[in-house]
């Protein structure tokens, strides 16, 4: 229970790699809090699921990209399990067309919510991670952030800006004896992947040298290592967890 007594918020968590992140977190200990933006239902399955395993969770719904929901949702985790030690910044979207195609509210709805969303949770939230004992901010990119992707040049933009966003919070913070990270990973069997048409899913499956998607159980132990007293000692740092496609 490396968690124990820990508080983590984990946004856009009520699916995919954000739920699994809520429940492996939840697994180590931590009390953790479900964010979502519409999918209420979605959310309390989760809750549901942790608190009959044992474990403590709540759901709190804020759209990331809005500054008084999220400082509401401060409030309503603070009255429920006090100050947060833990931010995973995952919400995410993905709006694809290829750049030629693109518009500019294409371009600005994507920015917004994966860039834009962390850097506004991080800011109601930074004081939380910077005086708690061993704080953890942890954002989570792709490596279509590294690589860039046919069709993605809004998602590639945002993530790859958690890169210089995480190295330069991990700077910041380092005086508070707390840590930045990110991790980004690589094509992971959610339901944004099985969306992909079935001839490009083989098509990078084939590229990837371990020869499959990553499972959600495999990115969401990434994060909890970050986040645990083991990496106290890493800042700044981006984890790749990609199965070697930057081999």
């Amino acid at each position: 229970m490396k968690l124990e007594d820990r508080t983590c918020l984990i946004t856009g968590s009520s699916r995919g790699i954000g739920r699994g992140i809520a429940e492996e977190l939840a697994n180590e200990g931590a009390s953790v809090a479900i964010n979502y933006r519409a999918s209420s239902g979605a959310a309390e399955e989760v809750v549901d699921g942790i608190n009959t395993a044992g474990g403590s969770a709540m759901a709190t719904q804020a759209d990331v990209t809005d500054e008084a929901e999220v400082e509401a949702m401060h409030e309503e985790i603070e009255d429920r399990f006090g100050s947060v030690d833990i931010l995973v910044n995952n919400a995410g979207i993905n709006v694809d067309t290829l750049f030629s195609e693109m518009t500019r509210a294409e371009w600005d709805r994507v920015i917004e919510v994966d860039l834009t969303g962390a850097f506004v949770c991080t800011k109601e939230f930074f004081d939380d991670v910077a005086n708690a004992e061993e704080g953890r901010l942890i954002n989570i990119s792709s490596i279509v952030g590294k690589q860039g992707n046919l069709g993605q040049a809004n998602y590639a933009a945002a993530k790859s800006g958690m890169f210089g966003l995480t190295r330069t919070l991990a700077l910041e913070l380092a005086d508070s004896g707390s840590t930045a990270n990110c991790v980004a990973p690589g094509f992971t069997a959610t339901e944004m992947v099985e969306g992909i048409p079935e001839r490009v899913r083989e098509r990078i499956q084939a590229e990837i040298p371990l020869g499959r998607f990553a499972t959600v159980e495999e990115i969401a132990c990434a994060v909890s290592f970050i986040a645990s007293p083991n990496a106290s000692y890493i800042t700044g740092e981006v984890l790749d967890v990609n199965g070697g496609m930057d081999l």
